[in-house]
């Protein structure tokens, strides 16, 4: 979910007010995605879940009128999947 504010902005438009984004990460903090999170036994669940990474993608967008955000997921999913021993242990940070 983009505004026109954002796609003008980067199609090189100038406006009053700039367009503000976030990472998804900023809203680890919100209830509505601690709830989300819980509802998957693992992380890795919940990363590889399309429609549930769209909906925590989106709740700051939704909470906060953002103008445009980037899709959740995690830097070590990149890792995870080319089997470099990177593992998520529930209640702890990820292992190596």
């Amino acid at each position: 979910m983009t505004s026109s504010l954002f796609l003008n902005t980067i199609n090189g438009q100038i406006h009053d007010k700039r367009p503000l984004w976030m990472m998804r990460q900023a809203g680890r903090y919100l209830a509505e995605y601690k709830a989300v999170r819980a509802s998957e036994p693992d992380f890795i669940s919940f990363c590889l879940n399309p429609e549930k990474a769209c909906e925590v993608t989106l709740q700051p967008i939704n909470r906060f009128a953002f103008d445009a955000a980037i899709i959740f997921s995690d830097i070590l999913m990149v890792p995870w999947a080319l089997e470099r021993n990177v593992r998520f242990i529930t209640g702890d940070r990820p292992q190596t």
